[in-house]
């Protein structure tokens, strides 16, 4: 998902500040912060650990833990983790527990608002209770290492967190089930679209709305969940956009919040060593540090390298010198918005159940800001689920209540765990089956098979499609239980010789399950199509993927330009402009029926296709969703970014749409005429942008690489980027917005198994969240430079990456 940058709150909500380190990289070195990091050699004793482990970390600082038992390992995991992360992993619980304000003040209040609403500690111990008595054995292992390194550096923690006064508390082990629980709720974008959907409607009403909400490009508009909010008072739902904006905020500061995300295999009839092939991207903010790491574990039971996130002992993507594995977003709709008609009656509130009022659940939630006296509030549940309002005025009109999956039976901790030891592709198709509590595209991979499976919890809906939020009055809506495991879309070994993903729609229209109607575009899935099923494939071939810039978007632009019913009509609304315009529109025309769709940075063609794209959203609708700093034209721009989008659809058909017309204008515009003026627009943007000189344009001048720490100063760049939100190298921008890039692959893994050592993988920012480390942010040029490391399975080849320079953690007293 591209959430806004967090810098772009900061006028308005300062959580950040507080958070986050106000000392920019210059400064760190001069406040003596070079204690705060942990030494990388040397022997250092830890109470806890049953025998010696050696720790060495490559040239980027990725560890490599050597262990003689795999208590040892999972230890010295919970230990590296908070050397490296101890700052983010103990920002992502607070707010995951609705707690930022205790280390960040009173503005952090209506972000834990509404993570207490959310209520994500109820999820995880319901996860968590129904782990296995062996998995719940290797958290609380780990939490003991998080809290040898707490407690050994608690005088000497990392700047950024030591100057918020903040004194965190020990991990335990429901703490890591709390953050798996944060990646769920992340990776269901749905909740953002509902609610800005319901700032558009407020705006143009439910019978426009389907217009600007549609799911995929074959799909009819989504009419009938429009139908849903035609009788509801749109204007009584309290506190709607101010709930719009708290959403944004956490996803801003939520960095596991990112769902842009590919990979794919290669089988071994398309390899050119006749074996597998399996790749893998995760995209995040540009923003140190990413919420990705990569870690290696040799013990004598467990061997296996892979990409984690601060906080779990799970290996999410990863290889273990038998199996590949790797995770995309599978955009999956796992949660509901209800719009529950409510009214107070004393200091009761009441919601509408089929004709009946029943009494909310009370929740009495105790809240901390820094600064301040305790605040004490009522959290209001409906059968649905919470009020996510409760916090507003609530006594007529609506409340809107968030419905989530429930996990008391679920074994997906279990199953990552199984999945890294799995010994073969079939293995690892029993394991990502168990994968429940998470909607993801697992592709995995043997030497010589390739599979996929998606995994998830999925609602059956009664009626409606989950797209917008349904009257919690009407049972109609409710939850009918969830889809049948075995339905989930799944495949190995096909016959064309590759699987890969990447956020697009992987259910067919009619499909026995519903999985969402969120999709992505379906361009970087056809490009990934293109490059993935032509010739046989190496590892040079799989970082040329990784590294792709073309778009196909360009020629579906081409092919409408041209259709029959568009060709003459576009050109007389070209001839029909004033004659600078006409000029100007005939040259973009001309240009982009030339374009070959590569956004390379130097590309000068590629800056007139995205101007237009860039020009043409606002000539199609800032008339009637804007002015550009209104809270509906960022709820409309915010859509964009999290899938399928009104803008792309508009461009490529909707001939019809009521959108076409200029409302400020006497006559009525259509297409054509709204296409010529966009084309004409775009060479003036570009003008004022980028100089008079057309053919020295470059798409990279408007589009750059830009990467901050949390607390928005710049650690890198600007640096001139290619691609958009449609190459396999993704680059998005806010379509509507700006060109700054909110998106990059952060971290890319690559596994060949015809290779002596298959696996290959770079951390697109860096290993450590401390500002102090070299490590910080030194993994930015090698993937610049499509550079790799390798992750040896072998130990003869350790050193070779490793060096010989270890930290040996020894049993403490």
């Amino acid at each position: 998902m591209a959430s806004p940058a967090l810098s772009h709150f900061l006028p308005r909500f300062g959580v950040a500040a507080a958070v986050v380190s106000a000392l920019g990289l210059a400064g760190c070195q001069s406040l003596n912060t070079q204690d705060t990091l942990p030494p990388v050699s040397g022997v250092q004793p830890l109470k806890g650990l049953a025998q010696n482990v050696s720790v060495r970390r490559n040239s980027q600082g990725m560890p490599l833990i050597e262990s003689s038992t795999f208590h040892d390992a999972l230890f010295t995991l919970g230990y590296v983790h908070a050397s490296d992360r101890i700052n983010q992993m103990v920002t992502l619980r607070l707010l995951a527990q609705g707690r930022l304000a205790e280390m960040s003040g009173p503005q952090a209040l209506d972000v834990d608002r509404f993570m207490r609403a959310v209520n994500l500690k109820k999820s995880a111990g319901e996860l968590y209770n129904a782990s296995s008595p062996r998995l719940k054995r290797f958290f609380e292992v780990y939490a003991r290492g998080v809290n040898a390194y707490l407690f050994r550096y608690r005088d000497k923690l990392p700047p950024d967190l030591a100057q918020t006064g903040y004194k965190p508390e020990y991990w335990k082990p429901e703490d890591s089930a709390l953050l798996f629980c944060l990646l769920n709720f992340s990776e269901s974008t749905n909740l953002q679209e509902e609610l800005s959907s319901l700032v558009l409607a407020q705006k143009v009403g439910a019978d426009k709305l389907a217009w600007l909400i549609p799911s995929t490009p074959d799909e009819p508009l989504p009419l009938g969940e429009t139908e849903k909010l035609k009788g509801v008072n749109l204007s009584q739902i309290a506190g709607l956009a101010a709930l719009d904006i708290v959403t944004q905020q956490v996803s801003a500061l939520n960095s596991l919040g990112v769902t842009t995300s590919s990979n794919w295999a290669v089988g071994p009839q398309r390899s050119r060593s006749g074996k597998s092939l399996l790749a893998n991207d995760l995209s995040a903010k540009p923003q140190a540090p990413s919420p990705w790491n990569y870690v290696q574990i040799r013990a004598p039971k467990y061997q296996a390298a892979g990409v984690s996130i601060a906080g779990l002992p799970t290996l999410f993507s990863g290889f273990n010198g038998k199996v590949a594995w790797s995770m995309s977003a599978v955009k999956g709709d796992t949660q509901d918005l209800f719009l529950e008609k409510v009214k107070r009656q004393g200091s009761a509130l009441y919601y509408e159940n089929n004709g009946k009022w029943l009494p909310a659940v009370v929740r009495n939630e105790t809240f901390f800001a820094k600064g301040q006296r305790p605040i004490r509030e009522v959290v209001y549940e409906t059968r649905h689920g919470a009020l996510l309002n409760s916090s507003q005025s609530l006594n007529t009109g609506y409340g809107v209540a968030l419905q989530t999956a429930d996990f008391k039976d679920d074994k997906s901790l279990d199953a990552f765990f199984d999945l890294s030891r799995a010994q073969n592709a079939g293995k690892a198709s029993d394991a990502t089956r168990e994968i429940r509590a998470i909607a993801l595209n697992m592709i995995f991979a043997d030497a010589s098979n390739i599979g996929w499976q998606v995994t998830g919890r999925f609602p059956n809906r009664r009626e409606g499609e989950g797209l917008l939020p349904s009257p919690g009055w009407d049972a109609r809506f409710d939850w009918d239980g969830y889809a049948d495991a075995m339905l989930h879309p799944y495949d190995q070994d096909p016959a064309q010789g590759w699987l890969g993903t990447a956020n697009q729609r992987t259910a067919p229209r009619g499909y026995g399950m519903q999985l969402s109607n969120s999709w992505d575009a379906p361009e970087r899935s056809e490009r990934l199509a293109q490059l993935a099923g032509a010739g046989k494939h190496d590892t040079r071939s799989m970082i040329a993927m990784q590294y792709d810039q073309t778009t196909t978007f360009a020629a579906k632009l081409k092919v409408m330009f041209k259709a029959p019913g568009m060709a003459q009509p576009l050109k007389q609304a070209i001839d029909a402009l004033p004659a600078a315009e006409r000029a100007k529109a005939q040259e973009a025309f001309n240009r982009l029926m030339a374009f070959d769709g590569r956004l390379a940075p130097t590309s000068s063609d590629a800056a007139i296709y995205e101007l237009f794209l860039q020009e043409s959203a606002k000539q199609i609708f800032l008339d009637e969703l804007g002015p550009e700093n209104s809270a509906t034209w960022k709820a409309f721009v915010a859509n964009a970014s999290l899938s399928y989008s009104a803008q792309a659809d508009h461009l490529l058909g909707r001939e019809d749409s009521p959108f076409w017309d200029d409302v400020r204008t006497a006559q009525k515009e259509d297409k054509p005429a709204i296409l010529a003026r966009s084309l004409a627009a775009a060479m003036t943007a570009g003008d004022s942008q980028l100089g008079a000189d057309h053919k020295g344009w470059q798409w990279g001048k408007l589009h750059s690489y830009t990467w901050k720490n949390a607390n928005g100063q710049t650690i890198r760049g600007p640096l001139a980027a290619g691609g958009d939100h449609n190459t396999l190298n993704s680059s998005p921008y806010n379509w509507g917005q700006s060109f700054d890039t909110t998106q990059t692959p952060a971290l890319r893994m690559i596994v060949d198994f015809g290779q002596v050592e298959p696996m290959m993988g770079q951390n697109g920012i860096g290993q450590s969240g401390n500002p102090a480390s070299p490590n910080y942010a030194n993994g930015i040029d090698p993937w610049l430079k499509a550079q790799y490391l390798s992750f040896p399975m072998q130990p003869q080849n350790f050193d070779k990456v490793y060096g010989k320079t270890r930290l040996t953690l020894v049993p403490g007293k």
